[in-house]
C-alpha cells in the first residue's frame, strides 16, 4: 500500500523522517491521503518546526525502515477519527517538539531569546 510520510532536509545528508515519541517508542506516521499529510506538515510549520516535504512511500518500505531503526509505524487512514489523546497526535502534532533530533546529531541546542522564552511561558498558560 502506498502512503505519504513527512521528510525533513530532503535529498541531503541530513535527511530525516518525522516521528512521534509515544512513551518509550518512536512512531512513524504513514498517511493514506496526501492531503492529510500536507495538512500535518503545515501544522508542524505553524509550530515553528522545520518544514517537511510530503513524500510517497510504500508501506513495505516504511516497515523495513522501522525494523532497522526499532521504530513502530502507524497507517493514518483517510477520514481517521481519534478515540483518545494519543490518537489525537496522529491528526495534530504535539505542542512540544524535540529541540535536538536524531537526524541532526551534531546540531547545537538552539538558544532561546528573551522574547522566545516569554512566548513559551505564555503559551504554557493556555
Amino acid at each position: 500500500m502506498r502512503g505519504y510520510v513527512l521528510i525533513f532536509n530532503t535529498g541531503t545528508e541530513n535527511e530525516g523522517m518525522h516521528s512521534l515519541r509515544i512513551g518509550d517508542r518512536n512512531l512513524l506516521l504513514l498517511f493514506e491521503a496526501e492531503d492529510d499529510a500536507i495538512r500535518y506538515a503545515l501544522l508542524l510549520e505553524a509550530q515553528d518546526f522545520a518544514t517537511p516535504t510530503v513524500e510517497p512511500m510504500e508501506s513495505e518500505e516504511i516497515e523495513e525502515i522501522c525494523q532497522d531503526l526499532d521504530y513502530d509505524w502507524k497507517l493514518i487512514p483517510e477520514g481517521f477519527v481519534p478515540e483518545d489523546d494519543v490518537e489525537r497526535l496522529f491528526l495534530a502534532p504535539p505542542e512540544n517538539n524535540l529541540s535536538k533530533t536524531d537526524w541532526e546529531p551534531d546540531a547545537p541546542e538552539p538558544e532561546l531569546s528573551d522574547l522566545d522564552k516569554i512566548r513559551r511561558q505564555l503559551e504554557g498558560l493556555l
